[in-house]
């Protein structure tokens, strides 16, 4: 690495920069010219740690590289490496500085939440802060194992899972009740003594305590059947029966507590960790995270970042195991344990049983670092096809689809979708409401929505498509390249895909702008299924966000209209019953009962919806 000063394309002056860094712990941003932050990194001593970037005559050349770009560098100074170390996760996972290892993951883990607080408690899937009342379960590593999760409570515990709307609205039981998976709390068929029973069982389960609760059952069973309450006995039977078949599916030899497994694989700069959970000694699933990283790294340092990352804002269990050995394991162990006010142990080196299930992990990491990579390979092939077929100097790099959708012109939208070649950009896709012109001008509507994305695009906000597909012929082409026209950004070249004889897969016609004759393309092409695939995206996209702003405005227009109700009431309203279909079930007395609400207000309410219906 090269020491002169200053770096060779950005003139920074890093002697004079360093002579006045502190040797005290910190985090360090380094930013190129555009003020982007490319590299977050935390020191025990800064001076040191940052110098070494200048020093070091053994760089890769993207390592150079990157020095090449720095324009200026930030450093926050903290108490302790440890807090440098939870400083650095949060800014890698916020900024994704582009030479960092970053977990590409935008969502909070499910959990499974158990409303204690009420007489007869709800069991439900649950995302967010975990401030609500009641116990929650978890974290569950997707909303599939939750759900799953679920249907199986359900079969052995008949606790109820609707909506509280639905539930204090029911007049009779429902269909759950019927098929045995409910005890009709709705309307007063079970005792909250009763029910309160298979509340707590379901708790037991879900902590971890199987066999004590399979043991309670047999318990219950035997007295039953003393007592020649033999439905009853039968009852408990079943449950053991079920419990017995769960707990052999799901038990995890040897283990009793929580535990996580992590693994990690990696071909070039494509690395795959793969997670197991195991949660009061049974395994609730597993999932293949994919890190973003520009070179190659080593499986350990992968792991590192991606752990600090990972439990940024999710309680570690106290112990977890690594298919590799990682530089800071105390420094790690410190700050999870600190956040988690438990111990926390990190376990590189097993045997056992824990070992198979380590290289198990392992095993699974592989698997899906190739299916991935069958999928880069696969969609780069449809990108070279596309760059072929259309006759491009170069393979396009970025496409750019839009769709519009409405009923009959009403609510109409726009849909912007973005694919590079990784596959779907879901940051960067976009909904335009469109507003001012004639109801069904698909034409007009196409171009206000690219010409509000393209005018952002001109300021540099977004990056500019190689390629701009259009849902359509030649006259929705034509429309688009006036927009375009209009911002002097003509020269991003324009597809139309219009819909084949009898709108049949395979039998479209391209449509590229200032061509007359429409390129028809075999029905096996990559580049076809590649179009089809970003087209059939963006319609979705559009005829979800359709959906819903139509769902939305009919349901304020209706209750816009009923004099007396103001927004905050709607607003009550709405959040009470769960939607305008309930509100125009309910009756009087429930109406009644939502804060606000008077009699005279909630009659009006009930006219509404029941001349309506007349």
């Amino acid at each position: 690495m090269p020491s002169d000063t200053p770096t060779r394309e950005t003139g920074f002056d890093i002697q004079a920069f360093l002579k006045a860094l502190t040797h005290r712990p910190g985090v360090y941003k380094m930013l190129d010219a555009e003020g982007e932050v490319i590299y977050v990194g935390k020191a025990k001593n800064l001076k040191k740690r940052v110098s070494s970037y200048f020093l070091n005559k053994d760089a890769t050349p993207k390592q150079q590289a990157m020095v090449a770009r720095i324009a200026r560098i930030e450093v926050t100074v903290t108490h302790t490496e440890g807090e440098a170390l939870l400083l650095e996760s949060q800014l890698v996972k916020r900024l994704q500085p582009r030479y960092n290892i970053s977990l590409r993951d935008d969502k909070s883990f499910p959990y499974i939440h158990v409303s204690t607080h009420q007489t007869f408690p709800r069991v439900s899937f649950y995302r967010g802060s975990r401030k609500k009342q009641g116990r929650f379960f978890g974290p569950y590593p997707s909303a599939g194992a939750v759900r799953e999760s679920l249907k199986l409570l359900q079969k052995i515990f008949p606790v109820r899972q609707c909506e509280d709307s639905f539930f204090k609205n029911r007049s009779r039981p429902c269909l759950q009740y019927q098929i045995e998976r409910c005890t009709g709390p709705c309307v007063d068929l079970v005792s909250p003594e009763s029910y309160g029973e298979d509340v707590n069982d379901t708790v037991m389960f879900l902590e971890g305590h199987g066999k004590r609760l399979i043991d309670e059952l047999v318990q219950r069973m035997e007295t039953a059947a003393a007592n020649l309450l033999f439905e009853k006995a039968a009852r408990y039977r079943d449950q053991i029966a079920n419990l017995r078949a769960i707990l052999a599916k799901q038990a995890v030899t040897g283990e009793q507590g929580d535990l996580d497994i992590a693994a990690c694989a990696i071909r070039g700069s494509l690395a795959c960790v793969q997670m197991l959970f195991i949660r009061g000694g049974q395994q609730i699933g597993d999932r293949a995270f994919f890190p973003k990283m520009v070179e190659e790294h080593d499986p350990a340092s992968v792991l590192e970042a991606f752990l600090a990352q990972y439990y940024l804002n999710r309680p570690p269990p106290r112990e977890i195991l690594l298919s590799h050995d990682i530089e800071d394991r105390g420094l790690l162990e410190e700050v999870l344990g600190a956040q988690a006010k438990h111990t926390v142990q990190i376990a590189t080196r097993t045997r056992g049983e824990r070992l198979k299930r380590v290289q198990l992990a392992a095993t699974n990491a592989e698997n899906a670092l190739q299916a991935k990579l069958a999928n880069q390979q696969d969609l780069y092939a449809r990108f070279v096809s596309l760059g072929e077929e259309l006759g491009l100097n170069e393979i396009p790099r970025r496409l750019e689809c839009f769709d519009i959708s409405h009923t009959q012109g009403e609510k109409t939208v726009a849909s912007c979708v973005v694919f590079d070649r990784q596959g779907a950009v879901k940051s960067a896709y976009r909904r335009f409401n469109i507003e001012g012109i004639e109801p069904g001008d698909d034409y007009a509507a196409l171009a206000q929505a690219v010409g509000r994305r393209y005018r952002r695009i001109k300021q540099g906000e977004h990056e500019a498509p190689d390629i701009l597909l259009i849902d359509g012929g030649k006259g929705q082409v034509r429309a688009v390249r006036e927009a375009l026209g209009e911002l002097a950004m003509s020269e991003i070249y324009t597809l139309g895909v219009a819909k084949g004889p009898d709108r049949k897969p395979g039998m479209e016609m391209l449509f590229p702008a200032g061509q007359n004759e429409p390129i028809l393309l075999p029905a096996h092409s990559p580049a076809l299924l590649l179009i089809q695939q970003i087209r059939d995206e963006a319609h979705r996209f559009a005829i979800t966000g359709h959906r819903q702003r139509r769902a939305k405005a009919r349901t304020q227009s209706t209750l816009e209209s009923i004099e007396g109700l103001g927004p905050k009431r709607r607003q009550q309203l709405l959040k009470q019953f769960g939607g305008l279909r309930e509100i125009s079930r309910a009756g009087l007395d429930a109406l009644c009962s939502v804060e606000g609400i008077n009699r005279q207000l909630a009659q009006r309410i009930y006219d509404t919806f029941h001349e309506q219906d007349a």
